[in-house]
């Protein structure tokens, strides 16, 4: 997505980027979409603010909010494997590199437990970038939404973790690719 600059068309709740702090956006203040990934949206504000947009708030950018699915229904007998909790978390981005946090190396390990009648617990073990990243609560609660909308999954947990401690090495062919590196 090339950067667009628009206004506010109305007062709306964000997080400050890197710090994870929440910051109130003023209506019809200008501000620049730099990142739009996975229904979020990172903006320029204020000419020197990173902020990250959830997507519930896209009508405030003049966007499209892309319909989330809510509370997925039970499909009796359907089962929950990796890769429908890959392909989830696939759909969540660090505000600040346009990378998957799959492709990116954060998620460490994917539990798949199963519960009473026949639903699933879903716990990821998932790293950041920097120890001292502020999103990273933000992240992991995008991470849990996204799964929680498998059908069949009665709960998810992302725990943050630093061990071992992430590195560029862990970045997938992928994700290299995306961001220019081979």
């Amino acid at each position: 997505m090339a950067q667009e600059s628009v206004f506010l068309t109305r007062t709306v709740d964000a997080v400050q980027i890197p710090s994870g702090a929440p910051i109130q956006l003023q209506k019809d203040k200008p501000v620049v979409i730099t990142q739009s990934l996975g229904g979020s949206f990172t903006l320029l504000y204020d000419a020197r603010s990173l902020v990250r947009l959830d997507a519930k708030d896209a009508d405030a950018i003049g966007q499209a909010s892309r319909a989330e699915e809510s509370g997925a229904l039970p499909q009796p007998g359907a089962h929950v494997d990796e890769e429908m909790v890959y392909s989830r978390l696939r759909e969540v981005f660090d505000p600040e590199i346009p990378v998957n946090i799959v492709d990116l190396g954060l998620i460490y390990d994917c539990q798949i437990l199963p519960r009473e009648e026949g639903t699933f617990e879903i716990v990821i073990k998932m790293t950041l970038t920097a120890p001292g990243c502020g999103m990273g609560v933000v992240i992991a609660q995008d991470a849990q939404s996204r799964i929680r909308q498998i059908p069949n999954v009665a709960d998810a947990r992302v725990d943050l973790v630093w061990d071992p401690p992430w590195n560029p090495g862990m970045i997938s062919e992928q994700g290299k690719m995306q961001l220019g590196l081979i």
